[in-house]
């Protein structure tokens, strides 16, 4: 089979290496730097499994900026491109998707377009009737930043929004491909797809939400926070996993498919979405508040991202605790290795760690790594099982 994957992002390469391993596949991002690394065996992601896959080679594999080339002979088109939330509009930035659409509809007639991006309840049915065309479904994915190719080797779950041949048969080549037998796999209507993506991602957030209420009750009354949460998290319905206290979720997925959902139920009640929501922004300011009530000289921001193996800051709760540290009159340096710069946000950033950490009296990150453990007396944070 030949596949083409629009975006070389964490979804894009995730499935383009994934597939690669038995089928052909074409690659195409807007982004020049990005199609020249793939090209070149290297990863324009932090994962360790996508470089290990690009350096051992044996992957049919290329990347282009040439729509036209990625598209035209292929049997399967994925498109993985952005789907940003707009905070005016109450939803997704769906654009890329439909030119995406559109430039396959130019050069392919009979190509299956998969959606991976996450997309509004209700958006392939609206697609398949704007562009006339029943070739669009919606297969969600359930990739963590940083493991989104393991996550692919390894799926919890197949879910392809078709009920017909061709879906079980895309589903199958997704089974076939990892390295699990026997995947659980639902073939679903494509608005019911598109739902159960939302609905699992603002789960997970009202998980973090629940974990971190209830450190932020520990910390205001001198609980032991880690005590409470391991006897929730000995109930087998309640489990041990995503029950680390942080600052807040962040992350690209969890914010805006959260306020995506809430934007769904507008004239649906409901307020478990909303309180979901609202609790996280409570927590950033506790955080941000915690921190200030200790008169720190120069606060010290130690990386912008929310857990390690990943580079990616986008929607991170660290942004807005900078922001509201910042309206205080706080002085903060920066050290995040991720971001090439003198400053963020107006403030300077100190890439030498040790420069940074003794130039501070707190040191705020939302986990614990090695390199901090000689400084836990600066440490500000509320990591309490040493795990995203």
């Amino acid at each position: 089979m030949k596949f083409a994957i629009a975006g070389l992002g964490y979804v894009g390469l995730a499935n383009a290496i994934l597939l690669a391993r038995q089928h052909t596949v074409v690659a195409v991002d807007i982004s020049a730097e990005r199609v020249a690394n793939v090209n070149a065996g290297r990863t324009p992601i932090e994962d360790s499994l996508c470089q290990d896959y690009l350096s051992a080679g044996g992957l049919d594999l290329q990347a282009t900026t040439d729509p036209v080339a990625a598209y035209e002979q292929a049997d399967y088109v994925f498109i993985a491109t952005p789907t940003n939330y707009n905070d005016q509009t109450h939803t997704f930035d769906t654009s890329s998707i439909e030119a995406v659409i559109a430039q396959v509809l130019a050069v392919n007639d009979h190509a299956l377009m998969v959606i991976k991006s996450t997309v509004p309840v209700g958006y392939t049915e609206r697609m398949r009737k704007e562009f006339n065309c029943d070739r669009i479904v919606f297969s969600p994915e359930f990739l963590r930043e940083g493991l989104a190719l393991h996550d692919n080797l390894y799926p919890s779950r197949i879910i392809v929004g078709e009920v017909s041949q061709r879906g079980a048969a895309l589903a199958q080549i997704l089974r076939n491909a990892a390295l699990v037998e026997d995947t659980p796999v639902l073939l679903a209507n494509p608005t019911e797809a598109e739902a159960i993506k939302l609905f699992a991602n603002t789960y997970l957030a009202t998980r973090v939400a629940l974990f971190n209420e209830a450190d932020t009750l520990a910390m205001q009354i001198g609980l032991d926070a880690r005590e409470v949460i391991e006897g929730l998290c000995l109930d087998p319905r309640i489990g041990q996993s995503y029950n680390n206290p942080s600052f807040g979720y962040g992350g690209y997925c969890l914010p805006k498919d959260s306020k995506q959902l809430r934007a769904n139920f507008a004239d649906v009640p409901q307020a478990l979405i909303t309180a979901t929501i609202e609790s996280n922004d409570a927590r950033k300011r506790t955080i941000a508040d915690a921190i200030i009530a200790k008169r720190p000289r120069r606060v010290g921001i130690y990386r912008l991202v929310m857990k390690q193996g990943s580079d990616n800051f986008r929607q991170s709760a660290m942004l807005d605790i900078i922001s509201m540290l910042s309206q205080e009159g706080l002085e903060l340096v920066v050290h995040e290795p991720a971001y090439e710069g003198a400053a963020y946000m107006g403030h300077p950033l100190v890439q030498d760690f040790t420069e940074f950490a003794q130039g501070c009296d707190v040191i705020v990150a939302n986990r614990m790594t090695e390199e901090l453990q000689a400084h836990t007396a600066k440490v500000f944070t509320r990591d309490l099982f040493a795990a995203d």
